[in-house]
């Protein structure tokens, strides 16, 4: 069991699902609690989605269940360097070395901890919905949230606490609070400037920001210097006639490899085999002369000949623990000859497989490019096999039927069917997108919408069909948007014309201000997570001009004068950010 659900981890980590990935290893780990690697392949998951501390106490676990593991060191590191701890994080890596001194990683992971223990420190983004939630940081909040009447209480409110203490964990978290009106009301503070409500009933912004006391400064405790004695020089060694041999043969394989790659460079396969056999010979303690050869015979089609080099590779580098970026490369090389064959096979599960295995031991862009593009071949190979568009036109039509009879859920798992018999079909995504639009599956129905538009532009019903959708999501002026596009192939179509007076009736009545409290609460959240309103309202020159609408009138007209201002001004107005009455 607890192998199964390590598998099931591996996985999801290898498809980039990290969260899944935890989970998964959570519940292997209460099946075999004693299990370094599972400790191990956590942390790493944990590390990805930067919850480091979690990280930490994962590689902490792994060492002390096997101290002698130079991945458990790591782990270590890479959750200390994740947390900022660069000199904790060199102190792990240099213990794994010590177990592994030729381990790739670990001494990629200590060049790593010893650039960022000297680099200065990093700044937070200036920009879009980070930029928002580092407000949330600084030791000013308390002070502002504190001295002002409308926020003062909320500090009394344990779920308001709570919520703000998420959002200074964890900054990105803050649209999931914009909805609460408290959350809004603090973030206007801190933002200084005013976000309308439909008891406000000024174009106004909030009184000139106050200022946050000076930072304390932290004395830095002072180092007393010592004296260093200096290091004794090592003392000459006698090499025994055995190590001085290793030594010769292993200088010498290495020249066999370089001729090697000289050869595969110059395509000349047949001699690099050899130097690589030559240097395998003289050295089988460096799989890397393997793992090239492999490479070669995948160049000359020789593919069995590859994937056994490739698992003997793998094999000894388990022997000798060796770097788990080659042990990722050796089975990355084998999963490439595999989908090669998979091409006259027409079976790409076993490639796909050591592809996910490969990034369970390293996660390399490339093997995650490999894995993806045999996953898509095999899709292809399916679809092809399943394809025929008179059967798909068949199923169009008893879709449509059941749409007649309001027959919904029956209606798409005929429009499914069809897509699946002929997927450059827009019609059928156009049809399904009515169906979720009935259904109330809004998300759903765009993104059908938007297929559809993009298997045929110039397919006027598409435009109809996602505006629709916009237009119940109270999108209205991505409504009138896409209702415009459509326009533009239709000028006369009816439908359009009709879509866009909808829209232009729903937004002067927002901006008349004649909208329920919880509309315009709904409107500003969604509002808060275009990114286009978050770099406006951060905007240094966007703030100054609206607290000119407040305290300077005329000087807010002349801002006015310029289009680019004028055209983001209408944007908040459009959002709900900002009123007039």
């Amino acid at each position: 069991m607890a192998d199964e659900a390590k598998a099931k981890g591996n996985a999801a980590f290898s498809a980039g699902r990290f969260e899944e990935a935890a989970g998964h290893f959570s519940d292997a780990i209460a099946l075999a609690p004693a299990n370094h690697v599972l400790y191990s392949n956590r942390s790493a998951a944990l590390a990805s989605i930067h919850r480091y501390s979690d990280a930490l106490a994962d590689a902490e676990k792994t060492v002390e269940l096997k101290p002698d593991w130079a991945k458990g060191y790591s782990r270590l590191g890479a959750a200390h360097l994740g947390l900022g701890d660069a000199a904790s994080a060199a102190a792990a890596y240099e213990k794994g070395l010590a177990l592994d001194p030729s381990n790739e990683g670990l001494k990629a992971g200590l060049a790593d901890a010893k650039k960022a223990a000297g680099a200065p420190p990093r700044r937070a983004p200036s920009g879009g919905a980070d930029a928002i939630g580092q407000m949330f940081q600084g030791p000013e909040l308390w002070t502002k949230i504190a001295s002002d009447a409308a926020t003062r209480a909320y500090l009394d409110q344990p779920d308001f606490m709570q919520m703000l203490r998420e959002v200074q964990r964890n900054p990105s978290s803050l649209n999931t609070y914009l909805s609460d009106p408290r959350m809004m009301q603090v973030l206007s503070l801190m933002l200084n400037i005013k976000i309308q409500t439909p008891q406000d009933s000024d174009f106004s912004q909030s009184s000139s920001p106050s200022q946050p006391p000076p930072q304390q400064q932290k004395q830095q405790p002072e180092t007393k210097a010592r004296e260093m004695e200096p290091e004794p020089q090592p003392e000459p060694m006698e090499v025994s006639d055995e190590e001085k041999e290793r030594k010769e043969r292993k200088a010498a394989a290495l020249k066999e490899k370089e001729a090697g790659n000289a050869s595969y460079k110059k395509k000349d396969f047949e001699t690099a085999i050899q130097h690589y056999t030559k240097a395998l010979e003289l050295d089988d303690e460096d799989i890397s002369y393997l793992t090239n050869r492999a490479a070669v015979y995948i160049e000359m089609g020789k593919y069995d000949e590859c994937i056994e080099d490739c698992d003997k590779a793998v094999e000894r580098g388990r022997e000798l623990r060796a770097d788990f970026k080659m042990v990722a490369r050796a089975l990355t090389r084998k999963g490439t000859a595999l989908a090669k064959l998979a091409k006259n096979s027409k079976d790409y599960d076993i490639a796909i497989e050591t592809f996910q295995k490969a990034l369970t031991e390293h996660r390399n862009p490339d093997t995650l490019k490999r894995l993806n593009e045999a996953e898509k071949a095999k899709k292809d190979l399916e679809q092809q096999e399943y394809y025929d568009p008179k059967l798909a036109d068949e199923e169009r039509e008893k879709g449509n039927e059941m749409f007649k009879q309001q027959k919904y859920p029956e209606a798409i798992k005929h429009y499914n069917e069809a897509i699946r018999r002929n997927p450059k079909d827009a019609r059928v995504y156009s049809n399904r997108a009515a169906c979720y639009t009935k259904l109330g599956a809004m998300p759903e129905g765009l993104k059908d919408a938007e297929k559809c538009i993009e298997l045929d532009p110039t397919f006027t019903k598409g435009y109809t069909r996602k505006g629709a959708v916009q237009f119940f999501m109270k999108e209205y002026e991505k409504a009138m948007e896409t209702y415009q596009a459509g326009l533009k192939l239709d000028p006369n179509n009816q439908e359009l014309l009709d879509g866009i007076r909808r829209c232009v009736e729903q937004i002067n009545k927002a901006n008349r201000g004649d909208i329920s409290q919880e509309d315009l609460q709904e409107k500003q959240s969604k509002a808060m997570q275009d990114p286009e309103i978050q770099n406006i309202l951060t905007d240094p020159i966007m703030r100054q001009v609206l607290m000119d609408f407040q305290e300077n009138p005329r000087a807010a007209q002349d801002h006015l004068k310029d289009p680019g201002v004028a055209q983001k001004i209408q944007k908040l107005i459009n959002a709900g950010i900002v009123q007039t009455r």
